[in-house]
């Protein structure tokens, strides 16, 4: 006996979320906006997370790949429960989203495009404290230890790298604001900074900083690095922006 097949149309995908009923109109009409960048503006506690995560329940509704759909928040628990509760409101296609922190993705594409930044793809991340270790040795290279003379510690040389580094200003800058004590050896300070990024490179070896900084120099830089990255990701969508 033949087998027998029975096709039914597929409901309109459209009709699962009713989105003006769970949100009020200001998150509404976040998650229903078309293309083009779009910025939320809100105080603690007025549902902006809840509004990321139906926006990416909605742009997977619309049929948009998950793989195409990237969501940056401030920690890796954070991304995904948030995925996790958006495959709780349209199905676990939500999880297969691209979600991490903001030093996640950018080791995922510094590892891809390494060669470009001057690294080798196994390069090796350096912790906060790991990178306060090596700018020791290079401050003892440089002072020698000499007690009798007051000279920063490697904390504080790390910590005026890294706000220089954020800031984008000049390190001399940054003594100058935050420890103007110190200006008197700035030479030294200087010379420091060139020696750790030079040990850095030779070592192939990033810091936390570096990670956000030399993907964006190659985005910058490299238009066809730029053009891969937003023919993979789509719709980028940022949680926590002030952090």
């Amino acid at each position: 006996m033949p087998k027998r097949y029975t096709i039914r149309e597929v409901p309109d995908a459209g009709g699962k979320i009713d989105y003006e009923k769970a949100l009020n109109p200001r998150q509404a009409e976040a998650v229903l906006h078309g293309e083009g960048p779009l910025l939320v503006v809100a105080g603690a506690g007025t549902g902006k997370t809840r509004t990321l995560i139906y926006r990416v329940a909605r742009l997977v509704e619309l049929g948009h790949s998950p793989a195409s759909v990237l969501l940056l928040t401030f920690t890796r628990r954070a991304s995904e429960e948030m995925l996790r509760r958006a495959a709780l409101l349209l199905d676990r296609r939500c999880e297969k989203v691209s979600g991490g922190t903001f030093h996640a993705f950018a080791n995922t594409l510094l590892r891809r495009y390494a060669g470009a930044a001057g690294f080798g793809g196994n390069f090796t991340i350096l912790d906060r404290a790991d990178s306060a270790d090596l700018i020791g040795l290079v401050r003892q290279e440089v002072h020698g230890g000499h007690k009798t003379v007051r000279f920063p510690k490697k904390e504080t040389l790390a910590d005026l790298f890294s706000r220089a580094a954020n800031r984008e200003e000049e390190i001399a800058t940054a003594v100058e604001k935050e420890a103007p004590h110190f200006l008197y050896c700035l030479d030294d300070i200087l010379r420091i900074a060139r020696l750790y990024e030079e040990t850095k490179r030779e070592r192939n070896l990033m810091d936390y900083d570096d990670l956000l900084l030399r993907l964006a120099a190659l985005l910058r830089e490299s238009e066809s690095i730029r053009r891969a990255v937003s023919e993979t990701y789509r719709h980028v969508l940022v949680d926590e922006y002030q952090d």
